[in-house]
């Protein structure tokens, strides 16, 4: 039997969650498809706390966030289905065609949106050219989080972190608390990558060092990780000859970047933007392709859950609210100076008039006391000073629409 629904939601992590709620409060049908066998995403490895300051008002861990959601989720009309894979999705005359495979077989079910909310994927040691043999015990901070907090094993005794990624942070500290030893958090920038608070928390608090300007070049071993070799860096991140140092230990944890799970945008033929390495999208998440949406982490790495929730929300109500109107594509662009690495959305989808826009956007490189603002031709529609700007943490503004905005008008995002 072909089913159907207004929306389908793929992903049940936070962003996923809130977009089947927002989706199924506006009325729509909803389909939300999740490939593990519970909700919550990679909340549910997240033992930490700190999730939900803003939307809630309070630090939570990880599970306790996710658990909100889908205790709001099971007030709803949501249809889910755990331990379901998407192996296709096509694009058909009355929306888009899924292809699932679960335990019970190969169905096909029909949408007339689809929200993309698959999270991201961290960088494995061979995206990062780290040479040598390929022994066990070199493992992204995600797995290693997971052996430690769902499987109860620690991934090593002796352990060297590379990058200084918050996820990485995160686990230098848990990893510590579990009687590893942590030798040192290995950084090929100039600066930390992760959050202050986590450099405070995870590293200034435990005594653990943070090398910056080093990578690691080799690992040694053949069944189990042995040592690794450290390299100093030029200022291109280019290891430097003569400059390596081999560390022994038993476990290499890898923090060097996520990028959003981009495969089935792009099998649908959504252009990607080249910084954030999602699709590019409207301040509703919709796509270059009508009734295709994306949202957190599948569209940029957020590093606040909060605004991942945020973002879930804006799809699930612009999907379950749309119509031939909003596939009109009647968009103003959004662009940037060289100061910002990026900003989000890349576009502003004009169909019902929008009174604001919420942007999301990083500054390139490290800045102090800053000038922010935003223009419309020559009417400034937000002027804000920035102490401090920082390419780890994404800031939010929120852009008030002058009526008139027509298809085609340009908003430009400047620093000074």
């Amino acid at each position: 039997m072909f089913e159907q629904y207004d929306v389908a939601v793929i992903g049940g992590g936070p962003a996923g969650l809130a977009a089947a709620i927002a989706s199924s409060k506006e009325g729509a049908s909803t389909l939300l498809v999740e490939r593990e066998g519970r909700l919550g995403g990679i909340l549910k490895q997240c033992v930490h706390d700190g999730f939900g300051v803003i939307r809630f008002g309070e630090k939570l861990a990880g599970p306790e966030y996710a658990q909100r959601y889908i205790n709001e989720l099971k007030e709803t009309d949501v249809q889910v289905s755990l331990l379901t894979f998407v192996d296709k999705i096509e694009k058909s005359k009355d929306g888009f065609t899924l292809v699932l495979v679960s335990a019970q077989g190969m169905r096909r079910v029909g949408a007339k949106a689809v929200i993309l909310a698959t999270g991201c994927r961290e960088r494995t040691a061979r995206q990062v050219a780290i040479h040598g043999t390929r022994p066990a015990g070199v493992l992204t901070a995600g797995a290693a989080q997971f052996y430690t907090n769902i499987l109860g094993q620690l991934p090593g005794r002796r352990c060297a972190v590379l990058g200084s990624g918050d996820i990485g942070l995160i686990m230098t500290r848990r990893l510590t608390l579990e009687g590893a030893q942590v030798l040192g958090v290995y950084e090929a920038k100039s600066i930390p990558s992760g959050l202050p608070r986590n450099i405070a928390q995870c590293l200034n608090d435990f005594d653990i060092p943070l090398h910056l300007r080093k990578t690691v070049t080799r690992c040694f071993g053949h069944e189990r990780l042995e040592a690794i070799e450290i390299s100093d860096v030029d200022e291109n991140m280019t290891p430097l000859p003569g400059t390596e140092q081999i560390i022994e230990c038993d476990a290499l944890i890898l923090s060097v970047g996520l990028i959003p799970e981009n495969e089935l945008a792009e099998t649908l033929g959504a252009s990607l933007h080249q910084v954030t390495r999602g699709p590019v999208c409207d301040q509703n998440g919709q796509t270059e392709i009508p009734g295709l949406f994306s949202c957190g982490n599948a569209a940029h790495v957020n590093d606040l859950v909060d605004y991942v929730s945020e973002s879930g929300e804006a799809a699930g109500r612009a999907a379950a609210m749309l119509n031939s109107e909003c596939l009109m594509l009647n968009y103003a662009e959004i662009s940037v100076d060289n100061n910002f690495l990026y900003a989000m959305p890349q576009r502003i989808d004009l169909s019902g008039s929008p009174e604001e826009v919420i942007v999301y956007f990083r500054s390139r490189d490290e800045r102090g006391k800053t000038g922010f603002s935003a223009k419309l031709g020559d009417q400034v529609l937000l002027k804000k000073i920035f102490q401090t700007l920082r390419p780890p943490e994404m800031e939010r503004v929120v852009l008030k629409l002058p009526p008139g905005v027509k298809a085609g008008d340009l908003v430009r995002l400047e620093m000074e």
